[in-house]
């Protein structure tokens, strides 16, 4: 088997319709690419990110979505494209003040585990939507 080179950039796109299984098909593509481009390190962190996008994107839009992983430069990327251009909601907090509820708590995950995130309005055309993205970063 030929080695991997983990420093060569690389870039996927996974169109998803709105329904929840689509949660579980991203979550394990997402598992595949970085095991098969040697970023296994990444693996865990980058599947609970992508799931905490991919399920907002689903649960709280009604079109398609998209998610799109890429590699560069020791920076992990991880978005979501949705077809709704409203913002999400502002992450709440994690620790003392966390809201014990089940729902709400995505977006605080992703700011409290990623190196970085944001997110940006899209339009195309007159077709609008957002793009959620949150980042890795290598340790040196």
């Amino acid at each position: 088997m030929p080695e991997i080179e983990t420093d060569a950039p690389c870039e996927y796109s996974l169109y998803i319709p709105n329904d929840p299984r689509a949660v579980t098909v991203s979550r394990r593509t997402l598992r595949l690419i970085l095991t098969m481009h040697g970023l296994i390190r990444h693996v865990d962190v980058a599947e609970l990110l992508a799931t905490e996008l991919i399920s907002n994107a689903v649960r709280h839009t009604k079109g398609p979505a998209a998610l799109r992983v890429r590699w560069s430069a020791g920076v992990l990327r991880i978005g979501v494209w949705d077809a709704d251009p409203n913002p999400p909601e502002s992450p709440g907090l994690l620790g003392d003040e966390l809201d014990l509820s089940e729902e709400g708590r995505g977006l605080a995950l992703v700011k409290s585990c990623a190196d970085a995130w944001g997110w940006h309005p899209l339009t195309s055309n007159g077709n609008g939507g957002k793009y959620v993205w949150c980042e890795l970063t290598s340790a040196a």
